[in-house]
């Protein structure tokens, strides 16, 4: 469980009622949790997924791809019969999944990610033309990370 507030002696007196209940153990502070980093300053909150991201283009041998500016060209129109069907679709579920998941730090990727998993039954290799166009952009993106004010 993360519990995260301003006010320490509410968070103390969270974790003893919890603990007369539950077997607990405080782990303090953290910093990086389920591929999701963490960084406080007096300012705020940043959270960022670059090692997640950067992990997933290893994973799937996108680092040596160059960037794009942007994750679909505008012109793109998406339809289910657009290209051939891809014979093993489990890398596309895999790589459209760990998009899903990147949104949590990227919401810049989650309209054309959104559009990506409605071919989720039957992909196309446009489709996966299109997957591999947003790693490449993220790839770009690799350095940005949310802010969150402390006010």
């Amino acid at each position: 469980m993360i519990i995260a507030r301003d006010d320490h002696q509410a968070i103390s007196d969270l974790q003893h009622y919890l603990g007369k209940y539950f077997e607990m153990k405080d782990l303090g502070s953290f910093s990086y949790f389920l591929g999701l980093e963490v960084s406080m300053c007096s300012a705020g909150y940043s959270l960022s997924q670059a090692k997640y991201a950067s992990d997933l283009l290893v994973r799937f041998e996108i680092i040596n791809s160059a960037t794009v500016p942007k994750s679909l060209d505008s012109n793109v129109c998406l339809t289910p019969f657009d290209g051939i069907a891809l014979e093993d679709a489990t890398l596309y579920h895999q790589l459209v999944g760990s998009l899903i998941y990147l949104i949590v730090t990227c919401p810049d990727i989650a309209y054309v990610v959104h559009i990506v998993s409605q071919f989720m039954v039957v992909p196309q290799t446009i489709h996966f033309t299109v997957v591999l166009r947003i790693l490449r952009y993220v790839k770009g993106t690799l350095g940005h990370d949310l802010q969150f004010s402390s006010q």
